[in-house]
């Protein structure tokens, strides 16, 4: 569970605060509160996920409330809000996809991982999730690998399992 704190003990370093100045000064004076996406996708870049003391950080930085960061760090999906593997899969689990397979591909994953949807592979490598619409209901089912969000179409099993063992490959 979120909860507000004030932390200080989160410095950022040079590279990325000057990333943050430089998104800033984009916007109007008084107006930082709309550099808060760009920067929480630094944030997540850097750290892997954007932690409660890490969004009291970027709203103290942008002289913000802590609540307002927790906001939008909730409502939009791309913020990951507990650690993730490396690779983290993610699975289209809209209506298309699903009446051709990507439940039965999520839980293969959950089989072949080892590892329940959101939860994270002993070795640190793998996570995966459902998702809404990736766009691709033609070529059903769907998914796409954060960090570099390669997308992969015409999901089976077998297909899955060439995947992670490529992914196990490059770690």
């Amino acid at each position: 569970m979120l909860s507000v704190t004030e932390h200080k003990g989160i410095e950022f370093s040079a590279d990325l605060n000057s990333k943050f100045e430089e998104i800033v000064k984009r916007y109007p004076e008084g107006k930082q509160k709309s550099a808060l996406l760009p920067i929480l996708h630094l944030v997540q870049a850097e750290y892997g996920w954007v932690s409660p003391e890490l969004m009291d950080k970027v709203a103290s930085l942008l002289q913000l409330q802590s609540i307002e960061v927790y906001e939008v760090a909730t409502f939009y999906t791309m913020f990951f809000l507990r650690p993730q593997g490396k690779f983290v899969l993610e699975v289209c689990r809209t209506g298309p996809c699903c009446l051709v397979g990507a439940e039965k591909i999520m839980n293969h994953l959950e089989k072949t991982l080892g590892v329940k949807e959101g939860e994270v592979t002993e070795d640190g490598n793998f996570s995966w999730r459902g998702v809404e619409c990736l766009a691709a209901c033609g070529m059903a089912p769907v998914l796409q690998i954060g960090p570099d969000y390669t997308f992969y179409e015409n999901l089976t099993e077998e297909s899955v399992d060439k995947l992670i063992e490529n992914l196990k490959n490059k770690i």
